[in-house]
């Protein structure tokens, strides 16, 4: 099976998948502190209590925006598993042209989320994922990585407030309020981060679509996907696992290409 890493600023995904299908997934904090053999035992006691073996992973695809944690997976990768990590980034052969001034400042998440993306719907599409920053990244229908927008996450926004004022609580933002006339402090905090985010997303979208030469299709990724889905007149579907499959069509991409992966390392 491939053991698929999605490691973000805030949260890290794993996934044990086939070729095709997500087996097994866990969410996990990323931690830059953290050694390749303590990570190994958290690992480890997922895959146990899921009643798994290492020894079924036969290759490992990271997508990672924090430098230090994939250093930490090379060397679990070959400490721990005997693989060499296929570590996704700019200069991974997908075959998907990157149309940016430059494309090695291009996040990995972005690059994967494209790749997965275009790979299910062949389309022109805007890609929104609501990470701990909110990336908005747009594909042309021929398959070219056109460029996009970084805009500071909501939950960073919501914590902004909260650090930055003497009386405003910290809020749960994953619950919006019935109202955007809130009575009460809370939930005029939630109006203002939800709604407020919801006017940021839909107007980007609509900026966007007006420099693109089509109508793309919306999807949104990401931890707060569902709830802005909901609240959005321009989000046309949501995909969660978008970054895993992405780098599944990664991995199918390059297997085509040559025989990797579980080789003894160098």
């Amino acid at each position: 099976m491939i053991f698929c890493i999605d490691v973000g600023n805030t949260h890290t995904v794993l996934c044990l998948t086939d070729t095709d299908n997500i087996i097994h997934d866990w969410r996990i904090r990323t931690d830059s502190r953290i050694t390749a053999d303590e990570l190994y035992v958290t690992i480890f006691t997922l895959f146990k209590i899921a009643k798994l073996s290492s020894d079924s992973v036969s290759a490992i695809v990271v997508s990672s925006v924090v430098p230090p944690v994939t250093n930490i997976i090379k060397e679990l990768a070959v400490n721990y598993f005997n693989i060499s990590p296929v570590i996704a980034n700019s200069s991974t052969d997908i075959g998907m042209p990157i149309k940016c001034i430059n494309p090695a400042t291009v996040g990995a998440d972005r690059i994967v989320n494209a790749a997965g993306a275009y790979e299910k719907y062949h389309t022109s599409m805007i890609i929104i994922d609501f990470g701990t920053a909110t990336t908005f990244d747009c594909v042309s229908i021929n398959g070219e990585f056109m460029g996009g927008v970084i805009a500071p996450g909501a939950v960073i926004a919501s914590e902004a407030l909260f650090n930055s004022t003497s009386q405003l609580p910290k809020v749960n933002i994953f619950t919006p309020p019935k109202d955007i006339i809130a009575q009460d402090t809370v939930n005029s905090i939630k109006a203002g981060i939800l709604y407020g985010y919801t006017g940021l997303v839909d107007g980007i979208v609509k900026r966007m679509k007006k420099e693109m030469d089509s109508d793309p299709m919306v999807i949104a990724t990401g931890g707060l996907a569902h709830i802005f889905s909901d609240l959005s007149e321009t989000i046309n579907t949501v995909e969660k696992f978008l970054t895993i499959h992405g780098l599944m069509t990664i991995f199918k991409k390059i297997s085509q290409s040559h025989n990797p992966l579980k080789d003894p390392p160098g």
